[in-house]
């Protein structure tokens, strides 16, 4: 929406002392250079190799070239003013197998002159190590995420990239928006490895064991590069935050189960030693079960949260949707959006049709 000339300008004054104004990349989307520096291939590279897949036939063999043209990209940002670039490692560039048995030299040096080189720009380097990339060879012979010994290959790598960068990359994140590898990647399919429709259960085993590699990765910082390195490790996740769509007890109810399936699914394990209980009266058997000492083992593994936030939606309680089963199990519909519009809330309804991709406006902002 184009200025109506009457907002108040925003600088950087209106933020507080130590606000942080960063970019952020994931290493699958910029870096190219799928067969240079000793890398293996990761589940998208195969999965972008079915040119079906993608509508317009394209992949990330090239993409931007920052493998080849960092220092471009890093002068760039310190041009901007930006003091911080959240990146993701390759784990496929570190260990091409992704079994952890012999460091790949070459992905080592490529993310050690990158480091170095935003350091001397200014730049504080936030690491992620899993941007959804995870070595297709892990896929292939374990089935990746679905599979429990993902968790101690995920602690190796992880202690690699600890070992090797952790003097100079003081926060780390451990994966990115897991959500989102667990429902579009291992639920629906429509994100790399694929190929998974239909499989329900799928989904809440691969979360079960991205939380239990997350917290296996933040004990080994714990335990072995704390003391020295004196750096954090957190865990970033996503969130379309819930507002009843009226002030009837349901819809109150099935906003807070909507922010259960989102927020609660990762962080209650973290914080409280188990799902929420609305996650686990709507699943039964399909969500998975932690032992007494998992539950220990997984309790207050953060230093911090991160929270990646597109949109708010207006949620309303539906006995029965016309939906995929992670949003049909959560007896609600997504009836619309909230923005911000000249200061005000407004809510911006609509009917949203997944399959058919139509998203018909029942009511509209004034002027808009």
């Amino acid at each position: 929406m184009g200025s109506t000339g009457r907002e108040p300008e925003v600088t950087r004054a209106n933020f507080p002392d130590g606000f942080v104004f960063g970019v952020a990349t994931s290493a699958y989307q910029i870096e190219g250079a799928r067969r240079e520096g000793g890398k293996g291939d990761n589940i998208w590279d195969v999965f972008t190799d079915d040119k079906e897949r993608v509508l317009d036939r394209s992949n990330a063999e090239i993409a931007v070239d920052h493998y080849h043209r960092y220092k471009e990209d890093i002068e760039l940002m310190a041009s901007l003013g930006f003091s911080a670039y959240r990146f993701s490692i390759s784990w496929a560039r570190i260990f091409p197998d992704g079994l952890g048995e012999k460091v790949n030299e070459q992905g080592v040096a490529f993310y050690n002159d990158l480091i170095n080189f935003m350091i001397s720009k200014g730049i504080e380097p936030y690491a992620t190590l899993y941007h959804w990339d995870l070595p297709n060879n892990l896929q292939k012979t374990l089935g990746g995420w679905i599979s429990d010994k993902i968790v101690e290959y995920f602690a190796l790598y992880a202690e690699a990239c600890f070992a090797n960068f952790g003097d100079r990359v003081k926060r780390w994140i451990t994966i990115n928006e897991p959500l989102q590898t667990a429902i579009n990647g291992y639920g629906i399919g429509i994100f790399a490895p694929g190929g998974c429709q239909g499989e329900t259960a799928r989904c809440y085993l691969a979360a079960h064991h991205q939380i239990l590699a997350h917290a296996a990765a933040v004990d080994v910082y714990r335990r072995k590069f704390k003391a020295a390195q004196s750096g954090e490790v957190g865990l970033v996740v996503d969130c379309e935050w819930a507002e009843p769509f009226s002030e009837k007890l349901e819809d109150q109810i099935a906003a807070q189960r909507r922010i259960d399936f989102q927020l609660g699914w990762y962080l209650d394990p973290i914080y409280f030693g188990d799902y929420p209980e609305s996650m686990r009266q709507r699943l039964g058997s399909d969500l998975p079960t932690f032992s007494e000492k998992d539950k220990k083992f997984i309790k207050n593994k953060i230093d911090f949260i991160g929270l990646n936030h597109y949109t708010s939606r207006l949620i309303a309680h539906h006995q029965n949707p016309d939906d995929v089963y992670f949003y049909k199990v959560q007896q609600m519909e997504r009836v619309g959006m909230i923005f911000s519009y000249e200061g005000k809330i407004t809510n911006v309804l609509f009917r949203h049709q997944m399959r058919s991709r139509v998203f018909p406006f029942t009511r509209r902002m004034d002027g808009w």
